[in-house]
């Protein structure tokens, strides 16, 4: 007898997320699983998204006529309490699920937690499992990842229950395309796109049991729209972002007749999950006509698109499952700060000129089931999480309590007013940011320091994981 029979009413399942890119996924992960009383609660703090981010989030879920509720941190003790959840999903950077995690150690009936990471995370990175260690399950999205971080865990001394889980926004049905009878559509290894330029080999080849994107439909209708998807952190320098702005540029300038479309996440005075120097609005000031910006979800945006560009953006794996054709851009490398190196491999690499010229491509066969497109049934995170409900209901499935930090009630004090910002409104907080920011700063250029002169993970491009602090400038408090 499977776990979800022993149920005898639905599951509760409340995801707890703040930042837009976690809302998008926590949402889309739920609406993934039938049969539970799904709730998504979105917690003020710097981060939080703003009405028209949700609405772009959301668009294409249940959770866009209802089931969300937005709540101070504070509120989460008695929301919690009075609904008693099963299962709690925390969506949000690590600082964030620390935080709410510790005010789950509070509850008297435990649920049972689970997180994970909005989109591709190779490398995994130490920050992201020594946040999310307290949780019962992590969630992944490829076997790639999976590797990564069994790792990157044995590295770090961290043993950590995983599971695997399809992209949300890699599934065919989110995109509108999956086939009713399953059937098979065989495409040929090099198909067209609407310029002309001959792709890597068609992802529509597979057998409809062998992927998760694998049932296709006839091909779709080709859109006009270069579709760039911006990201906050890569590349990190100015005139890194400055040369590719004129990129785009030059992509509209190639041919008036057709869009540059920049697929903005925020507009001004909105947060976003990663803190944003030198946006693409500012850098693209003078633009010829036919580029424009837009703020539509990204899958509006795909539905007039002949080919995404992007870095390293997770919409590469949501333009894959449509079988829109994409270009990886490496006109500044290929490297894990660039968080590019999931594409080794892939066929989807190219640079300015591929751009310019419009010649997207599919991805190998051999990359897909690897990354991001493995077999449906390997997609077992939700049995996984059933198991655990059952042994928590049992009795025998321990709790997992957030340590007690050095610096004690200081440390804790400064750690809440980091992640919340102005929503902290105690003394103990302005004066633990007073005292520990400086001593946190000095910390981390330490480790840093300790990684150039040591072992330097982020330069080591053989492997899928990283052990220093990360080289972004990302933090939390804005």
């Amino acid at each position: 007898m499977s776990a979800s029979a022993s149920f005898r009413d639905p599951l509760r399942v409340v995801a707890i997320a703040d930042a837009d890119s976690f809302v998008k996924w926590s949402a889309s992960l739920l609406d993934t699983v039938p049969g539970i009383r799904r709730h998504l609660l979105i917690v003020r703090t710097p981060l939080t998204v703003s009405p028209s981010q949700q609405r772009a989030a959301l668009a294409g879920t249940s959770f866009a006529d209802g089931g969300v509720t937005r709540i101070g941190f504070d509120e989460l003790d008695g929301w919690l309490g009075g609904h008693s959840p099963d299962v709690v999903v925390l969506a949000g950077r690590g600082p964030f699920v620390r935080l709410v995690a510790r005010r789950i150690d509070r509850l008297r009936r435990r649920p049972v937690v689970v997180s994970g990471l909005p989109g591709m995370s190779i490398p995994a990175q130490r920050g992201a499992l020594e946040y999310r260690r307290e949780s019962d399950l992590l969630v992944l999205h490829s076997h790639r990842e999976e590797r990564a971080f069994a790792e990157l865990g044995r590295r770090i001394g961290v043993v950590m229950p995983t599971a695997l889980a399809t992209l949300p926004f890699a599934r065919p049905d989110s995109a509108g395309i999956a086939r009713a009878d399953g059937s098979t559509h065989a495409g040929s290894a090099g198909h067209r796109t609407a310029s002309g330029a001959v792709g890597h080999g068609s992802t529509r080849a597979f057998s409809a049991r062998a992927v998760a994107l694998a049932e296709r439909p006839a091909p779709r209708v080709l859109g006009t729209d270069l579709v760039f998807a911006a990201q906050a952190l890569v590349p990190a320098e100015r005139h890194d972002r400055a040369a590719l702005a004129q990129v785009l540029r030059q992509a509209a300038e190639a041919d008036p007749t057709r869009r540059v479309v920049v697929k903005l996440r925020s507009r001004p005075g909105e947060a976003e999950t990663h803190l944003e120097r030198d946006a693409y609005a500012d850098l693209l000031g003078a633009r010829p006509a036919n580029l424009v910006f837009s703020h539509q979800p990204m899958a509006t945006a795909l539905e007039s698109a002949e080919g995404l560009v992007t870095v390293s953006s997770t919409a590469i794996v949501e333009a894959i499952a449509r079988d829109i054709p994409v270009i990886a851009l490496d006109m500044f490398g290929v490297s894990k700060p660039l968080l590019n190196t999931v594409f080794v491999g892939s066929g989807l690499l190219g640079g300015a000129e591929e751009v310019i010229g419009r010649r997207f491509r599919h991805p190998h066969p051999q990359w897909l089931r690897d990354n991001y497109f493995h077999r449906a049934a390997e997609s077992t995170w939700w049995e996984q999480v059933e198991q655990l409900v059952v042994l928590r209901r049992e009795g025998g499935l321990r709790a997992r309590p957030v340590p007690v930090g050095r610096g004690g009630a200081l440390h804790a004090a400064w750690h809440r007013a980091s992640v919340l910002g102005a929503e902290d409104r105690t003394l103990v907080g302005r004066v633990a940011l007073g005292i520990g920011s400086p001593l946190v700063r000095g910390i981390v250029a330490l480790r840093q320091a300790r990684g150039r002169a040591a072992e330097d993970t982020w330069a080591d491009a053989g492997t899928d994981y990283t052990l220093e602090p990360t080289p972004h400038r990302d933090p939390i408090r804005r």
